[in-house]
């Protein structure tokens, strides 16, 4: 089982790759970056840094979209990367939430999202791919080895990722909505003859490590803010009750809009609609054994990297716990089960 880091490109830009750089010394496997280049700084240039100043660390956007950024653009930079530092990148992708919302654009359709998959893996790939018509190669890329991870959370966006996706992304650690978001996946992927056991399943959250859970939730009730947008547009689509769990749509009842100007930081202050509860079903929070015995069935269901989010006040700390107690903890137990 693989741990990341879900980092915000915040200036001063060393900051990121000092995180990066921790994260890496305690023994995560991946490193992570919002990608909304109007409200952080550009990520592709700080993975660049991150690589230069890491050994074996992974990087990657956490999640880039197809509306932003020509996609043929999208594959260089992860043929570059590769080409400058080995193959030590992955590619997240979405339809795209706060990167084309402030620009007051629409996520993708997920015909768009399909055909922007095909055409940065296979070009990231250093293989030939079908563009507007031409045949497209990067002439000087070789060996260049990418990934492409789908984060999805509507019916039809978790089909699509276990269609086409090396991965799935999953923004939330509710075990029993993991649980249904991750059979979806993998039914997909057999449906269509793929091997769903070939597939990474990625679940992301905020961890905080801590004992003053009123603290903590306030810390990390954001996360939930950030989940509902996408939640009011599944219900938008699919009607409140019918085909996504009603855990996961009721709590937006209360929701009246959202700044993206605080986009996911712990000092947003328009997010008072989201409950205690489904902060702490959405996040993991508490001691190291509360933890571990979380991230315990998530693995259970199927889980081959936990990526935890760090937008709060307890970065080093949490970065420590994990590396000296919850990643041996995980670790321990594969190697006793394998």
């Amino acid at each position: 089982m693989d741990f990341g880091v879900v980092l915000q490109t915040n200036p001063p830009a060393s900051r990121t790759v000092q995180l990066a750089k921790l994260a890496e010394a305690h023994g995560f496997s991946h490193v992570w970056t919002f990608d909304s280049h109007l409200l952080w700084e550009e990520p592709y240039v700080i993975h660049s840094a991150i690589l230069a100043e890491t050994n074996r660390i992974t990087v990657g956007p956490f999640v880039t979209n197809p509306s932003t950024r020509d996609w043929t653009v999208t594959a260089s930079v992860f043929a570059t990367l590769n080409e400058m530092y080995g193959n030590r990148t992955v590619c997240g992708i979405g339809r795209g939430d706060s990167a084309v919302r402030v620009t007051n654009g629409q996520p993708a359709s997920l015909g768009e999202l399909r055909q922007a998959i095909h055409v940065i893996r296979e070009l990231a790939n250093s293989r030939a791919v079908d563009y507007h018509g031409a045949t497209l190669q990067f002439p000087w890329s070789r060996g260049s080895s990418l990934e492409v991870w789908v984060a999805a959370y509507g019916p039809l966006a978790l089909k699509l990722a276990g269609e086409v996706g090396d991965g799935f992304i999953l923004q939330l650690a509710d075990v029993d909505i993991a649980a249904w978001m991750i059979k979806t996946v993998r039914d997909a992927a057999a449906n269509v003859g793929r091997d769903p056991d070939a597939l990474e399943f990625c679940v992301a959250a905020p961890m905080y490590i801590g004992t003053d859970w009123a603290h903590m939730r306030d810390q990390c009730r954001w996360f939930g803010g950030m989940v509902g947008n996408h939640v009011a547009d599944i219900v938008a689509k699919y009607g409140a009750h019918g085909a996504v769990p009603d855990a996961l749509t009721e709590y937006i009842a209360g929701r009246t809009g959202y700044d993206y100007n605080t986009h996911g930081r712990a000092e947003n202050d328009h997010v008072d609609f989201v409950p205690d509860a489904i902060v702490d079903r959405f996040c993991i929070l508490g001691t190291a054994e509360e933890h571990i015995a979380k991230l315990e069935q998530l693995r259970a269901l199927g889980m081959t990297q936990f990526a935890g989010y760090l937008q709060h006040d307890n970065k080093e700390e949490t970065l420590r716990v994990y590396g000296e107690r919850v990643i041996p903890a995980l670790s321990a137990h594969v190697t006793a089960k394998s």
